[in-house]
């Protein structure tokens, strides 16, 4: 069975789903591609339910802690569905640090295939998790924003919030030492 949540953000409604093992989807409800992969869900043959589930209760503390700058590491349990290689890419997205960016040449390498850069572009544009597997973090090799499918915006506003809990984080524990010459 899975069961399913709207969760209010600052960029919009996200429609978050958990199968029995983890959270398997979290996207921006835009309409068409949202159903669009509602139906690929129920294509796997359980029930959707919208019973509470404390999973996605504790997901949406959580997502509005991130908002807010006083969270930089989820914990919801997450059920990856995808093939090998996706699985492999969304790993490796897990591996990049609050606040920091990759390029799809350097998400490649550390895919273990410096030729697979489209392939790994496409892998992480069929993450169906949003935010807490961060495919947002990667970007051209030149800096710029590339697609994101929740749209430019929402990539931008979630680097730039990033950023800035980075710096206040460092700000906040930054000690002043004596300097003795």
């Amino acid at each position: 069975m899975f069961h399913s949540k709207k969760i209010q953000t600052p960029l919009g409604e996200m429609l978050a789903i958990k199968s029995e093992k983890g959270l398997c989807m979290l996207e921006f409800f835009d309409g068409k591609s949202t159903e669009k992969q509602l139906k690929e869900i129920e294509n796997i043959g359980d029930i959707l339910s919208k019973e509470e589930d404390e999973v996605l209760n504790i997901l949406e503390e959580e997502l509005n802690l991130y908002f807010e700058g006083a969270l930089k590491e989820f914990t919801v349990p997450l059920d990856f569905i995808g093939t090998d290689f996706q699985k492999k890419v969304w790993n490796e997205l897990l591996k990049i640090p609050f606040g920091e960016t990759r390029s799809y040449k350097e998400q490649s390498i550390a895919v273990g295939d410096l030729l697979a850069i489209r392939a790994v572009a496409n892998a992480n544009g069929k993450n169906k998790i949003a935010i807490l597997v961060p495919c947002h973090r990667v970007i051209g090799s030149d800096g710029s924003l590339t697609g994101y499918a929740g749209g430019k915006k929402r990539k931008q506003f979630l680097l730039e919030l990033e950023s800035k809990q980075l710096t206040l984080f460092y700000h906040k524990n930054f000690k002043k030492r004596k300097v003795c010459l």
